[in-house]
């Protein structure tokens, strides 16, 4: 295989390549790097590259061939808001400037299976919102099309794998924030269950809203790195309970016949879903009939009414902590002041009561469970926005845009339920589309499963955006 190839032949393919043989791990990053130095200066993915770090550590990893390290000499990049030792964790801003003591517990993790760590990845300012674009970075863009979005929060590091710059990279998820850059990029993105993926050395972000863990090309290739970097440490807010096996064996394994439910209701009223998204989640369930599931419709009643004010008080709530808690506040932009002050104004009883977690909440959504094993919903309503779409609004007005264009996904982040984006065709426009598979509290599993049988009866991965070699 060429080694343009193997760029976009993702985690576990590599990972094998290199202990085969077939490629030294130095080979193998400094080819990633020149593609980032070609590449992504069109894309702007990444806001640090570690060139002269990562060759080093690629060698070291030559050097260990033969020991049991199942991501052995593998690129991986790495969002901005997860510690790395020296350097502050920057989280989209220029406000934070005292460097982290130690490497976050994912990057340790991942150090410690071989990994390279060859770059940290953009993100809008403090997660803000479902695309990554900021006044003093610029726009991160979609490899797809240069004047689309790859979304947020996690969009770096969705336009990183999908250009082939890194074999798979870690993403956040808050209220969407994997599935989100996944789903307008055509990746494989799961938000784990809440305390799948320790955070520290942060005890939770963002009130428990927040979730780390891969984006990657495919299937397999999120199973192995999550292998990897899953399981708490101490001082952990939340712990998941462990997984009835490994997710490489859950990934390659027949999930059996299921019951599937499928939702096309948004999460409140007068949203739109477009007829493109609308087809992708109907394709998706007949193919899942034609693969002998049990595919019912079922639009269950989420209190909308609850869900949303509590999601919206916690959401602005926390942007204002993470605003007034950064070390030089006043260096965040208008807009991220903005929706800071929304957040300040949110009573305070009302902002206590949205941090905690509800229960009865949590019961109320995962009571479709109880005749269905997995959730089948829209990732989007549309398909992927524009750069720049949103500039001309308000604040208020960008972020109920961002609501409705996420509806199906924030409730998952409050109750904690794993959900995926799953690739599922093409716009007409030629642009990524994808819906949302939701499993019951700490089953990864069966969504690996599912999942991997979706992507053998329609592969997505073979797919590689054109162009970004040969454009000006």
């Amino acid at each position: 295989m060429e080694l343009t190839e193997l760029c976009f032949a993702g985690a576990a393919r590599q990972a094998r390549a290199v202990r085969d043989g077939e490629v030294s791990a130095a080979d193998l990053v400094a080819e990633h790097l020149r593609r980032i130095e070609r590449i992504d200066p069109r894309l702007n993915a990444f806001r640090l590259v570690f060139a002269e770090q990562a060759l080093a550590e690629a060698e070291r990893a030559d050097a260990r061939r033969g020991e049991d390290l199942p991501l052995l000499g593998v690129p991986i990049a790495v969002k901005e808001d997860i510690a790395i030792a020296g350097l502050p964790t920057t989280k989209g801003t220029n406000a934070a400037r005292t460097p982290q003591p130690r490497d976050s517990a994912i990057v340790q993790r991942l150090r410690a299976a071989g990994a390279v760590i060859i770059g940290r990845t953009r993100m809008p300012e403090l997660g803000l919102w479902p695309f990554t674009e900021s006044r003093w970075a610029g726009p991160t863009r979609n490899p797809w099309s240069l004047t689309h979005s790859p979304g947020g929060s996690s969009g770096g590091s969705a336009a990183a794998v999908a250009a082939g710059l890194a074999a798979a990279a870690i993403g956040t998820d808050g209220a969407g924030s994997i599935r989100i850059p996944a789903a307008m990029t055509g990746l494989f993105g799961l938000k784990p269950q809440r305390g799948r993926v320790s955070l520290a050395p942060e005890p939770q972000m963002w009130g428990g809203m927040v979730v780390a863990g891969p984006l990657t090309r495919t299937v397999a290739d999120w199973a192995l790195v999550a292998d990897q970097i899953h399981g708490a440490a101490p001082g952990d807010a939340h712990v998941a309970h462990p997984p009835r096996t490994t997710f490489t064996a859950a990934a390659s394994t027949d999930p059996g016949r299921l019951r599937i439910g499928v939702s096309l209701r948004p999460w409140g009223p007068g949203i739109a879903i477009a007829d493109e998204v609308r087809d992708a989640v109907q394709d998706t369930a007949a193919l899942l009939t034609d693969l002998g599931h049990d595919v019912v419709r079922l639009d269950p009643p989420m209190r909308d009414l609850s869900a949303s004010t509590q999601f919206a008080a916690r959401y602005l709530h926390n942007a204002h902590l993470a605003h007034t808690g950064m070390e030089f506040p006043d260096l965040v932009e208008a807009r991220t002041r903005a929706v800071s002050e929304l957040g300040r104004r949110v009573p305070k009883p009302v902002a206590r009561w949205a941090a905690k977690d509800d229960a009865a909440l949590t019961a109320h959504a995962n009571r479709v469970f109880s005749s269905i094993d997995v959730l089948l919903t829209p990732a989007l309503t549309r398909p992927p926005i524009r750069v720049g779409e949103w500039d001309s609004r308000s604040a208020f007005t960008a972020l109920l845009a961002a609501s409705h264009y996420t509806t199906f996904l924030p409730l998952w982040n409050i109750v904690g339920n794993p959900a995926a984006s799953v690739p599922a065709g093409r716009s007409s426009a030629g642009l990524p589309l994808a819906v949302q598979l939701v499993g019951r509290q700490h089953d990864e599993c069966t969504l690996l499963s599912l999942s991997a049988q979706l992507e053998r009866a329609r592969p997505w991965a073979d797919r590689t955006p054109s162009g970004l070699d040969h454009a000006n």
